[in-house]
């Protein structure tokens, strides 16, 4: 068993969310993971290169409000 575990390979730690943010970037232009494949290859490049974009924007997003709510949680236990 701790030689399945090892052979895993690592996620990121938002590697979940950014395929979930990009699955719906898909979604919302009217595709799949299905028949994003039956479009020509520059097409779906063009649309995978888009969503990754947008997928990026959202998980700055929250990365940033983390480290913001982080912020505010250190302040306040520094002051108590």
């Amino acid at each position: 068993m701790r030689d399945e575990e090892a052979a895993r390979p690592v996620e990121a730690p938002l590697g979940q969310l950014e395929r979930t943010l990009i699955d719906e970037f898909i979604r919302a232009r009217g595709y799949d993971s299905t028949t994003i494949r039956e479009l020509p290859e520059a097409a779906a490049r063009a649309l995978m290169a888009e969503a990754s974009v947008y997928a990026s924007g959202k998980l700055m997003e929250v990365e940033a409000r983390a480290q913001y709510l982080d912020e505010i949680h250190h302040r306040t236990s520094d002051t108590t």
